[in-house]
C-alpha cells in the first residue's frame, strides 16, 4: 500500500456525479450498484440497492460506503470492481451466516485476538458503545476481536461476559503493541520538512497511534520528549507521525495538514482529516476548516508557547 495512489482510467470530473459517492460519476455508480446486485444473486440472495445500502427480505441492510470507496481507491479502474464486489459479498455473507465467535471461542482465544481501534465519530452508533473512550472530539477508542475474515467491533452487550473492561483494554494494548511494523515510509521535501508514515494491510496499523511511543522507538529508534509529536490518522491504514524536537515541526504540521485531508478523502476505514499534539496520551486538534472548506491551522495557548520556546532555542 503506497502514500499516494495514481488515478486508474474513469469518467472525467466534469461527468454528472453520483448523488450519494461523489467520487463516482452517475454511470460509475449505476455500475457499482448493478456489479453489488449481481454478487448477491450469485450468493443466491436478492437485494433492494438503495443508494448506499442493500436490504434483503429479512430487513437485513448491508452498507456500501467501504465497498464503493475500496473500488474507487483501486489503481486498475472499473475493470477490478467485479471481483473486489463478489469476495467483499461473500465475506460478508459468510460472517453473518457462520457462528458468532463470541460463543464458538474459548474466552482467552478471545482476549487473545482483541485490539483496540480508534474509530471516527462517522457511522459510529454511540449507543450501543457506551465503554467507548473518547480520545478527541469526534475520535472514540472500542476495543474489537480479530477474525481471519473480518473484524468485529464490540458491543457493550458482548463485552460484559469477558471480565473487567480496565483488563481487557491493558491485554488489547498489550496485543496492539506486539503487530508487526508492515511498512514506513518518510515524506519529506528539499527545504527540510520531515514526517514519518507508518502504513500496513492491518485494520490496527492507524489505532497504533494508541502506543505511539513504542511506534516511535521502532521507527525512529529514539524516545519521544515530553514536547510529544504530531499524528495524523487518516485512515485505519496509515499512521503518520513528526516527533517534536525543534522548529522543523512548523513546515511537517502544514504538510502533515494536507497530507491527512487527501488521505481521509473518499477511502475505506476514514478516521480523521485533522492533525493532533499528542502528548502523553492526550490529543489536542491542530488543524480544521474554515466555513469557506479551507485547512486552517488553530494552535491553542499551551501549543503557541511551545512554539515560542521552540524559536527561543533555535535562535539560541
Amino acid at each position: 500500500m503506497g502514500l499516494f495512489r495514481r488515478g486508474p482510467k474513469r469518467d472525467g470530473r466534469d461527468a454528472p456525479r453520483d448523488p450519494e459517492f461523489s467520487f463516482f460519476s452517475e454511470e460509475e455508480g449505476a455500475r457499482f450498484r448493478a456489479q453489488v446486485r449481481e454478487a448477491f444473486a450469485e450468493q443466491g440472495l436478492e437485494v433492494t440497492v438503495y443508494a448506499d445500502v442493500v436490504s434483503d427480505s429479512a430487513g437485513r441492510q448491508f452498507g456500501l460506503g467501504n465497498l464503493a470507496a475500496v473500488c474507487h481507491n483501486d489503481d486498475r479502474g472499473p475493470r477490478s470492481w467485479p471481483e473486489l464486489v463478489r469476495q467483499h459479498v461473500g465475506m460478508v455473507l459468510r460472517t453473518m451466516e457462520a457462528p458468532s465467535a463470541l460463543d464458538t471461542l474459548p474466552t482467552e482465544q478471545i482476549r487473545a485476538q482483541l485490539y483496540p481501534r480508534v474509530v471516527g465519530a462517522d457511522g459510529f452508533n454511540a449507543q450501543n458503545f457506551g465503554y467507548a473512550r473518547t480520545v478527541a472530539p469526534g475520535l472514540f477508542e472500542i476495543l474489537a476481536l480479530d477474525l481471519p475474515e473480518s473484524v468485529m467491533m464490540l458491543t457493550d452487550e458482548a463485552l460484559e461476559p469477558l471480565g473487567d473492561l480496565r483488563y481487557l483494554r491493558d491485554q488489547a494494548l498489550y496485543n496492539l503493541r506486539g503487530l508487526p511494523l508492515e511498512g514506513h515510509e518518510t515524506v519529506k521535501d528539499s527545504e527540510g520538512m520531515r514526517f514519518e508514515v507508518v502504513l500496513g494491510d492491518s485494520f490496527y496499523t492507524a489505532s497504533r497511534v494508541l502506543a505511539l511511543d513504542s511506534v516511535v522507538r521502532q521507527v525512529t529508534g529514539e524516545q519521544l520528549t515530553a514536547d510529544g509529536a504530531l499524528v495524523a490518522m487518516p485512515f485505519r491504514h496509515q499512521l503518520a507521525f513528526h516527533a517534536i524536537h525543534d522548529t522543523g515541526m512548523i513546515p511537517a504540521l502544514n504538510a502533515m495538514a494536507s497530507f491527512a485531508a487527501a488521505g481521509y478523502a473518499d477511502t475505506p476505514g476514514a478516521i480523521s482529516p485533522y492533525v493532533y499534539w499528542w502528548r502523553d496520551g492526550t490529543f489536542t486538534q491542530l488543524s480544521d476548516r474554515d466555513e469557506e472548506g479551507e485547512l486552517r491551522i488553530v494552535v491553542g495557548d499551551e501549543f503557541h508557547e511551545l512554539l515560542e520556546r521552540l524559536v527561543a532555542n533555535d535562535q539560541d
